[in-house]
C-alpha cells in the first residue's frame, strides 16, 4: 500500500512564532533539514514526530496536519464564527 502524502501548516506555525528551522529542530530533536523536508511536504512524520510538533506549537494534531490539502487558517477561522 502507497502511503498519503501528509499536508501541514508547520511553516506558518515557525514563521508566526519566529522559530528558525534549527530553533524547531532542536525543540522536537530532528536535524534542522528535516524540518525544511517536512515543510516542502516531502517527507512524513512519524505519529511521534506529528506529536512532539504539535506539543511545540501547542495546538491539536488536525490543526497542523492532514490528509488533503489545508485552507488558510484566517478561512477557518472565519468557518468556526458562523
Amino acid at each position: 500500500m502507497q502511503s498519503r502524502k501528509i499536508h501541514n501548516r508547520i511553516a506558518i506555525l515557525r514563521q508566526e512564532r519566529g522559530l528558525s528551522r534549527k530553533e524547531l529542530a532542536d525543540q522536537i530533536g530532528v536535524n534542522y533539514q528535516t524540518v525544511g523536508y517536512l515543510e516542502r511536504e516531502e517527507y512524513n512524520p512519524s505519529l511521534d514526530l506529528a506529536f512532539r510538533i504539535c506539543e511545540v506549537f501547542e495546538l491539536p494534531i488536525d490543526f497542523v496536519f492532514s490528509t488533503s490539502p489545508l485552507s488558510p487558517m484566517s478561512q477557518e477561522l472565519m468557518n468556526q464564527n458562523k
